[in-house]
């Protein structure tokens, strides 16, 4: 294969790869019944006047199965803590002992079951689509390298070929990772 196409190829395939490992990422932080730091990924805390990933400012951790303990670095940032954690709207409600802030993580609901399966069915969407959008802009790049530079049409095949084996995989990858979530929301 030519090499300008090749690069092509090999860009798009790295943006598939990042959208899996994004999704990947995204479906760690959904809350599925049993404690899990990383259902605090996401909750910004107001440090000093700056919005801050609560894993700045405190150790997030699971002492058991149904609680997930917050230890502030600053005492003074329970408070502001806690209201992140509510305003998050992650499904938890903080209490603190002055010292540390411990969540309870409430059993998912049967109807909260099937929110979340419909949440990570979309996300698992999302994921496809910007795979299939990488497959497109470069299988048009390379339509257009072949014009210019008087290339060969079965280069554009070849390319089309690449990038459909490239795209299949990655695809069967998010449906697996769905899959797995789906699982274990599922899971009493």
């Amino acid at each position: 294969m030519v090499p300008q196409i090749k690069e092509l190829i090999d860009a798009a395939e790295v943006k598939m790869k990042e959208a899996v490992s994004y999704l990947e990422e995204d479906l760690k932080t959904y809350r599925v019944g049993k404690a899990n730091p990383n259902v605090l990924a996401k909750v910004m805390v107001d440090y000093y006047g700056s919005l801050t990933p609560i894993q700045q400012v405190a150790a997030v951790t699971t002492p058991d199965a149904k609680t997930i303990a917050v230890q502030p670095w600053e005492k003074k940032m329970i408070p502001l803590i806690e209201k992140a954690i509510i305003d998050a709207n992650v499904g938890l409600t903080p209490s603190n002992n002055g010292e540390t802030i411990r969540c309870a993580v409430p059993p998912l609901t049967e109807e909260r079951r099937k929110e979340l399966q419909k949440k990570c069915k979309a996300a698992g969407e999302n994921a496809k689509v910007s795979v299939r959008n990488a497959r497109r802009d470069a299988l048009e790049a390379a339509k257009k390298k072949v014009k210019a530079d008087s290339l060969p049409e079965d280069t554009t095949k070849e390319a089309e070929d690449e990038m459909q084996k490239i795209t299949d995989k990655n695809v069967k990858l998010i449906d697996e990772l769905v899959a797995a979530k789906d699982k274990e929301i599922m899971t009493v």
